[in-house]
């Protein structure tokens, strides 16, 4: 299935992956971060009381499986406070550092750990749970920068917040709320090559943009299964031609913009149960 959009081409290529709690399978993967020849980290979020689920998958974009990394703990059961170095109980997303560190969060526990690309337990942010500056609750999507400075959107507390990658807080924008600027229970980042911050405002059901500087720049999206419309937007990512992208979550389908904000078309799949 092709489709010609302006001066792009949207093609299915391929499916990778099958669903497995062990080896080069997946459980419930939440989110991908591309490294370098195509090297793909692929973030699960495994199932409830199935910890061995809770992992990192290294594999390659022609399905060759490398290792796993990172580990689940049992919240419930009787290792429920064996939080360790390198632990994971609910990771919502992975994102790469210019030399390819891997930062994890973890809405259970608030807090980021850091890995190397090879698995190597690196570091941990220490316990940050709360509403003030620097402090998290469940936090989800993250982004670095071109100067590696890390963008963590902090649903729980309705706004996005800057950190550089050894975890000293710099800044902070939105607040709970409807009105230009402000965030109901965000989820989704991206930052352009111009370095302006997209965010899918999740519960708001739209898409918002902002400079670098964390300003308000512009709006699209509402409430619906209309096209342009959005019904829990997950995620957002854009091309180097602008092109805007939106994981429309249970409208099941991919919506694609230009770079105003206006729709260009949507993507529904094929796929089955299998």
């Amino acid at each position: 299935m092709t489709t010609e959009i302006s001066h792009i081409n949207v093609q299915y290529t391929k499916t990778i992956g099958r669903g497995e709690q062990f080896g080069p399978g997946f459980t419930y993967p939440v989110d991908v971060a591309r490294g370098k020849e195509g090297i793909m980290y692929v973030l699960c979020r495994g199932t409830e009381f199935r910890p061995e689920g809770v992992r990192v998958v290294v594999c390659t974009t022609d399905e060759e499986y490398i290792s796993v990394f990172a580990r689940g703990i049992d919240y419930q059961g009787p290792h429920a406070h064996n939080m360790d170095d390198g632990s994971l109980v609910w990771p919502t997303s992975i994102a790469l550092d210019s030399q390819e560190n891997l930062f994890i969060s973890d809405e259970w526990l608030n807090r980021i750990s850091s890995f190397s690309k090879d698995g190597d337990f690196l570091g941990k942010w220490e316990e940050r749970t709360g509403s003030g500056d620097g402090e998290l609750d469940r936090p989800s999507g993250m982004a670095f920068d071109a100067d590696d400075n890390l963008y963590i959107v902090d649903s729980g507390n309705h706004r996005v917040q800057k950190f550089n990658k050894d975890g000293k807080y710099l800044a902070q924008f939105g607040t709970y709320g409807s009105g230009d600027g402000q965030f109901n229970m965000p989820w989704g980042i991206t930052i352009d090559e111009a370095g302006d911050i997209y965010i899918a405002d999740w519960r708001n059901d739209r898409i918002q943009k902002f400079g670098p500087d964390g300003k308000f720049l512009m709006k699209f999206g509402s409430s619906g299964s209309g096209e342009g419309e959005f019904d829990r937007p997950t995620d957002v990512a854009v091309d180097q031609d602008g092109v805007i992208y939106v994981s429309d979550w249970l409208n099941n389908r991919l919506q694609i913009f230009d770079e105003t904000g206006k729709f260009i078309d949507l993507k529904t799949g094929e796929a089955g149960l299998s």
